[in-house]
C-alpha cells in the first residue's frame, strides 16, 4: 500500500474501497435499483469509516499532528457534513431530483475530504507519530469498521470514547435492521 503504515494504509484502502463504489454508482442507471443498493453500500461504508476515524484517527491527530486539535475539529465538522447529506439522501426517493442533488453534494463533499486527508493529514501523522502506535491504530481502525454501525447519525457524540461506546450498542443493531432489508450489503 504504497509504504504506507497501519492507520495510514488502512484508511486509504477504504477510501479507494468507497471511491470504487461511487464509480459504479455513476455508472448506474439513475433510479434504478442497482444505483439505490450502491448507495445504499457506500452510505454504510462512510458511515463506518467515520465511526472508526473518530474513534482512532482523531484522538491520534490531537496528540501527535502540529495543530492537531484544529485539525481534528475540521475533520469532526466535515463528517458531521457528510452524515448530515447521509441522513437526508437516505431518506430521499432514489427516482427524486432531489436523491441526485443529495449523491452529487455527498461524492464531492467526501472525494474533498478523502485527498485533503491522504495528501496533508496523513503524511503530517506518519511524521509524527510513532510506527507501533500506527500500527496498533490500524488494527484498531479494521476491527471498529468491522463492527460499527451503518446508518447515519448526524448527532451522535464524536469524543472518541463516547463514539466506541455508543458504536458497540448501534452496529450490532443496525446490522440486525440491515439483514432484514438487505441494505448495505456487498
Amino acid at each position: 500500500m504504497d509504504g504506507r503504515s497501519g492507520v495510514v494504509a488502512e484508511l486509504t484502502a477504504e477510501h479507494a474501497r468507497v471511491r470504487s463504489l461511487f464509480d459504479r454508482i455513476r455508472a448506474a442507471r439513475p433510479g434504478g435499483a442497482e444505483r439505490t443498493a450502491l448507495v445504499e453500500r457506500a452510505a454504510a461504508a462512510l458511515v463506518r469509516h467515520a465511526v472508526a476515524e473518530k474513534a482512532w484517527l482523531y484522538p491520534a491527530v490531537r496528540r501527535y499532528v502540529p495543530d492537531g486539535d484544529d485539525r481534528a475539529e475540521r475533520e469532526l465538522r466535515a463528517h458531521r457534513e457528510v452524515e448530515e447529506l447521509l441522513a437526508s439522501l437516505t431518506a430521499a426517493d432514489p427516482a427524486d431530483e432531489e436523491f441526485t442533488e443529495l449523491l452529487v453534494a455527498v461524492v464531492a463533499r467526501v472525494t474533498r475530504q478523502f485527498v485533503e486527508q491522504e495528501q496533508t493529514l496523513f503524511p503530517r501523522l506518519e511524521a509524527g507519530c510513532p510506527r507501533e502506535v500506527l500500527r496498533d491504530l490500524g488494527d484498531r481502525v479494521r476491527a471498529t469498521e468491522a463492527a460499527a454501525p451503518t446508518r447515519p447519525r448526524p448527532a451522535a457524540p464524536e469524543a472518541a470514547p463516547l463514539v466506541r461506546l455508543t458504536a458497540q450498542v448501534w452496529g450490532p443493531l443496525d446490522r440486525l435492521r440491515d439483514r432484514s432489508g438487505r441494505r448495505g450489503r456487498e
